[in-house]
């Protein structure tokens, strides 16, 4: 059994995306390690296929990721596999340079344009560093993908590689566990965010938006940067009765909040290309709960929405015009449709690209390994 060794520098909980793909590669007869970083806040895991996480000295900004390149280069260097399977450009340094000392198949997932995150927006210096490191790497990539068409074409044309492209999207059968809470326990009108809490992601905008929908409660699930300022301003604006912070759910018990929802919010502001050509894996959470979206006007959310109707997207985002189109979706949910979507948006059909790249690899060792026994029998043959 060939063995897989897939790293990303989260404490893998709440990763979908990564648990989806180690899921693709342990149905195909892989033997799957997923190694990230445990938090002192970090939940248990259970998983069908094994997992690691590294306790780290630093938790943040350079040397956090400094500290974790070196310590997962070790460890792949000295860990039996086959492939290696890097998420994101924080964790390709350390894949690509072991995968270039021990002569291992390197695969990079793409989740995002990362020195267009908008946390690297302002900050130049830091943003030309990972930045130069994609200029180093990125040209010899051979087996790659991302999340979308946008993002493959920049990749594709910057660097002269072939990079493609499987969405981010759910199983078509989504196993759910019973949620803890009701949502919509006091009979309100329920608008949900999932995903990190980091900014431009149009939380604000939401809650600035509340004072106008008393018929509606505004939850938000996960964590990030601006966790704590969010929950002040809720504070001082006294809307702690009409927005909830639930925290990290486990990926295992997400769907049963979800489908919970009476609209799911796909808000982001245009900070830089990746968010502007992101298409984020909560639209398709919500596409297969048959919970209406409500989505900001880009280029990559824009051929989702109009090609499917599901939602409606926005450009204004002032509280009580972002308030009329909550009313709006809400009074006419009944045109909306989901069934071509979910049927088209799902993992079992987006992976088959990954199974494909797979098999691609074992043709070029298999390709490879042929070239070195013939020259092998020509040198004994006709030894110089």
């Amino acid at each position: 059994m060939k063995k897989i060794i897939v790293s990303v520098t989260n404490d893998l909980v709440t990763d979908q995306r990564v648990h989806k793909v180690c899921m693709t590669l342990h149905n195909a007869g892989y033997e799957v390690l997923l190694v990230g970083r445990k938090l002192r806040t970090s939940e248990a895991l259970s998983r069908v296929y094994q997992t690691h996480r590294m306790k780290l000295i630093f938790n943040r900004k350079a040397f956090f990721y400094l500290e974790y390149n070196l310590r997962l280069f070790s460890y792949l260097l000295l860990s039996r596999a086959d492939i290696f399977l890097s998420n994101d450009t924080d964790s390709l340094p350390a894949n690509y340079c072991a995968s270039v000392f021990r002569k291992k198949p390197l695969i990079f997932d793409a989740h995002e344009m990362f020195p267009e995150v908008p946390e690297l927006v302002g900050r130049p210096f830091i943003k030309n560093i990972w930045k130069k490191l994609e200029d180093w790497i990125f040209p010899h990539l051979k087996y790659c993908y991302t999340v979308c068409s946008s993002i493959a074409e920049i990749y594709s044309e910057r660097y002269g590689i072939r990079m493609q492209v499987v969405r981010n999207v759910p199983f078509a059968a989504i196993p759910q566990n019973h949620a803890t809470i009701d949502l919509a326990a006091d009979g309100k009108k329920v608008l949900l965010y999932q995903g990190a809490v980091n900014v431009g992601r149009g939380i604000e905008w939401m809650i600035d938006a509340m004072p106008y929908l008393d018929d509606c409660i505004f939850y938000i699930i996960g964590n990030g940067d601006v966790m704590r300022g969010m929950q002040e301003k809720v504070e001082k604006l006294g809307l702690t009765d009409k927005v909830r912070f639930l925290g990290k759910v486990p990926l295992e018990d997400l769907a049963a909040y979800t489908s919970q929802a009476d609209i799911g919010l796909v808000l982001l502001e245009n900070k830089g290309l990746n968010y502007y050509y992101s298409l984020p894996n909560r639209i398709f959470d919500f596409i297969q709960a048959n919970v209406p979206v409500l989505a900001s006007d880009f280029p990559e959310i824009r051929k989702i929405i109009t090609e499917y109707p599901v939602g409606k997207l926005i450009r204004d985002y002032a509280p009580q015009q972002l308030a009329t189109s909550i009313r709006e979706i809400l009074s006419n949910s009944e045109h909306l449709c989901f069934t071509k979507a979910s049927i088209d948006f799902t993992w079992e059909k987006e992976s088959e690209i990954i199974l494909q790249i797979l098999e691609n690899i074992s043709l070029d060792t298999a390709k490879k390994s042929h070239a070195i026994t013939v020259e092998q029998q020509q040198t004994r043959m006709f030894p110089q």
